[in-house]
């Protein structure tokens, strides 16, 4: 795969000097050099030498702060604030996207409104119908700013759920959003068991990557290990007690690629 296959399809908006050109090529080439080695190994196993990917919610991190910090993208949200909220990266906006392509970085795009003990329920626990407007929703943000009509959005689990949680309550949300967005554009965030079952379930995409589906898999509640097929992992979880790394100012969550194509814009146009 070319580097350029880890750049978005954005026009860019303003001129990129031959510093920040060279260290945007020095990002894509190190993103599609993982995808290489991580195929010839068939290896899920995260590494901090991993291309890496943030995600964030309080405000917009600068491009150029994203890449100062050696990411190669972001997981940016497809959803709005909760209600009592004011999430500036939330929803990804076109200018903000379009800021993010020209620095040549990679974008995927996650629906998460609801939160668990938050103002608003967890997605996942409101059934059939729910998941069919969350999915319309999300569709709605993501084409807004440009993401790609065939790309993958990830729908969250943010919680530690049992296979009976999942049978009789996030399995409906999910054929859902399904029933709107269709199998290969639905992906899902959680802890491996969910990542497992969506993909056991079918209602989770394929990556173009080989042996890999639509699974963000965090490190919470998946008790040390990692789902060979996920295509991202979140390495980092920043909590009060344990903060991520600063870029920009602000903590953020940092995911490993675990495969060449993560479900990034440019690879689904």
């Amino acid at each position: 795969m070319s580097d350029s296959s880890w750049m978005t399809n954005q026009p860019r908006v303003s001129p990129v000097s031959r510093r920040d050109a060279l260290r945007y090529a020095a990002a894509a080439t190190a993103l599609t050099g993982l995808g290489a080695a991580a195929a010839r190994a068939g290896a899920p196993t995260a590494s901090a030498a991993a291309p890496t990917l943030i995600d964030f919610a309080m405000r917009q991190i600068p491009a150029r702060d994203i890449l100062a910090a050696g990411h190669a993208g972001v997981i940016n949200y497809v959803s709005t604030s909760r209600p009592g909220s004011s999430m500036g990266a939330k929803p990804i906006t076109l200018p903000y996207a379009q800021s993010l392509a020209a620095a040549g970085l990679a974008i995927v795009s996650n629906y998460q409104y609801g939160k668990p003990g938050g103002t608003a329920p967890s997605d996942f626990t409101r059934g059939y119908a729910g998941g069919v407007a969350d999915a319309r929703t999300a569709w709605q943000l993501h084409t807004a700013a440009g993401g790609g009509q065939s790309a993958p959005i990830f729908f969250s689990v943010d919680d530690d759920i049992d296979r009976d949680t999942w049978n009789n309550v996030a399995l409906q949300w999910f054929r859902g959003i399904n029933s709107v967005l269709g199998v290969q554009r639905t992906g899902i965030y959680g802890g491996i068991r969910p990542c497992q079952w969506a993909t056991t379930d079918g209602v989770i995409g394929r990556s173009r990557s080989p042996g890999h589906v639509w699974a963000w898999q965090t490190r919470s509640w998946s008790g040390g290990q990692i789902y060979p097929a996920a295509v991202l992992y979140q390495r980092v979880v920043s909590t009060a007690s344990n903060p991520g790394p600063v870029v920009g100012g602000l903590e953020v969550d940092v995911s490993d690629a675990l495969a060449q194509d993560v479900g990034q814009w440019n690879l689904h146009p």
